[in-house]
């Protein structure tokens, strides 16, 4: 079984390994990811995050050459959330691109409110890095 998913992506006009760079670290996530208000490391890869949902806990992928920023959220309830990301070059600039997945409990009205939720995160990662 397969869920419904939404590729959202924006072009930024940066070379790929700056904006994978800044991306990837967890410590700028307040600055563009809205609901994250605070990020701590915890281990190598694991981090604790104080958000408007409550504290989660994040494990990413290991950095790498690829782009790749994938990510495991661990809710407050205990349930976990997938989130691939990608930073791919495009021309002179970069295109970041996010998997939404549609969860089951879901409703659409909410999978739709996800969506906007990360169009915003991710026109505010293009501003914070094109301004720099």
């Amino acid at each position: 079984m397969t869920y419904p998913v939404k590729n959202i992506s924006i072009s930024i006009n940066k070379p790929a390994d700056e904006v994978y760079q800044f991306a990837s670290n967890p410590e700028n996530f307040p600055a563009w990811v809205a609901f994250i208000k605070s990020t701590t490391r915890e281990k190598a890869n694991i981090w604790a995050a104080k958000t408007d949902l409550g504290n989660i806990k994040i494990a990413f992928t290991p950095k790498n050459n690829l782009g790749i920023i994938d990510h495991l959220v661990t809710l407050p309830d205990g349930s976990t959330v997938n989130n691939p990301m990608r930073v791919v070059a495009n021309g002179k600039g970069s295109e970041f691109i996010f998997t939404l997945f549609w969860m089951p409990g879901r409703t659409e009205e909410e999978f739709n409110q996800d969506a906007k939720m990360v169009e915003s995160d991710l026109q505010d990662l293009k501003n914070i890095l094109e301004k720099g």
